[in-house]
């Protein structure tokens, strides 16, 4: 199942790419919200092999996300792959320059069922799909909000 959608954001493809990969920043988010957030690599920064173990609870339930960073090249594109439980997916993000002033940010999420509990769910979610992708491109849209705000205000 594959989620899609995109936003132009008035800010430099660099300082959009800054933003969207912002890992340290991604940590910062998930430990305020209670996750136990463990860097697994021994790299000095971000980039290919960048991984990631992530342990919170959610719906009432002790979940566990390994996520590992598979390409990076700034400031166009990452994605990343992670798995959670019998569930993978990979975020793709794409950023394209528009104008010097103007970037396209694309985001693609691509989930792939592993067991019968993952497929189970993904199917539930096709169910839902239309819904689910609106709240996706609603969410995307924010951060691309947030972007543009940060630039405005950095400049």
């Amino acid at each position: 199942m594959r989620f899609t959608t995109r936003e132009d954001i008035e800010a430099p493809i660099e300082n959009v790419f800054a933003a969207a990969s912002d890992f340290d920043g991604f940590e910062r988010q998930a430990l305020r919200r209670g996750a136990e957030v463990t860097r697994r690599d021994n790299l000095d920064r971000i980039g290919v092999g960048s991984e990631w173990f992530l342990k919170f609870r959610f719906r009432g339930k002790e979940r566990e996300v390994e996520a590992r960073i598979v390409q990076f090249t700034p400031p166009n594109s990452f994605r990343v792959d992670s798995r959670i439980g019998g569930l993978h997916s990979a975020i793709d993000v794409e950023l394209l320059a528009l104008s010097p002033r103007r970037t396209r940010l694309q985001v693609a999420v691509d989930l792939k069922p592993q067991s019968l509990s993952a497929r189970l769910l993904v199917q539930s979610l096709k169910f839902a799909k239309s819904n689910i992708n609106k709240r996706f491109a609603n969410r995307v849209w924010q951060y691309a909000q947030d972007i543009e705000g940060k630039y405005r205000n950095a400049g």
